[in-house]
């Protein structure tokens, strides 16, 4: 009798990743640096403060690396100021490529489709977005693609590292859940805690499409 024959996972076709949040600024605590006295920010004060956070996040740079070896197309989008984004970025050069700034707001769809065309990709199937925003999670979902949320990074907890160590486990645990069920009621597909844990939920979703679900 034969042996059954392995059906490859489908591969993937490109994935999208938010900046603050999710590859950088643990918790998103960039974004509380654009207004300082009731005044907006110079863009040297900005650049400044914002170097300060362009820090990756745990697994961040693991996971882009092991997608380029695999040959997956990737890119990330920030709706914060081109110059704020630019600064955040400079752990990831050479790993990801930066998106147009979107010309709609999240939710519309518009940064996602905008991002996929400038990696010349040519169809939605199999195309992921990674975030920790549940308005950018949205603009996944209206734009057709695979969403995965991160709870323990990104603006729902808030917090940088030395202040997510410094929390008990049942206050880390108590975060987790609340970010959680927002991502969910958002609409993400998964939702795992950082992109340390990345893979494994890019093979439950490969699983999920082998099985002929769509986003």
């Amino acid at each position: 009798m034969l042996a059954p024959v392995a059906v490859p996972a489908p591969s993937f076709t490109a994935l999208l990743f938010g900046l603050s949040g999710c590859l950088v600024d643990f918790g998103a605590q960039v974004r509380t640096l654009r207004m300082k006295d009731s005044q907006q920010l110079t863009s040297t004060e900005a650049t400044a403060q914002a170097a300060d956070y362009a820090i990756a996040t745990p697994g961040a740079l693991g996971a882009l690396k092991s997608l380029h070896f695999q040959g997956v197309p990737c890119a990330w989008i920030e709706e914060l100021p081109a110059i704020i984004a630019q600064t955040l970025c400079a752990p990831l050069r050479g790993w990801i490529e930066p998106s147009p700034t979107p010309n709609h707001c999240w939710p519309a769809p518009d940064a996602c489709w905008q991002a996929l065309m400038h990696l010349n990709v040519s169809q939605l199937d199999g195309c992921v977005l990674v975030s920790s925003d549940p308005r950018l999670l949205k603009s996944g979902l209206n734009a057709g693609l695979w969403t995965i949320g991160l709870a323990s990074c990104g603006p729902l907890c808030g917090a940088s590292p030395a202040q997510w160590e410094a929390l008990s486990d049942s206050g880390r645990e108590q975060l987790r859940t609340r970010a959680t069920l927002q991502l969910y009621e958002a609409g993400a597909h998964s939702v795992i805690d950082h992109l340390g844990e990345l893979e494994s939920c890019l093979a439950d979703i490969a699983l999920r499409r082998m099985k002929a679900e769509k986003p």
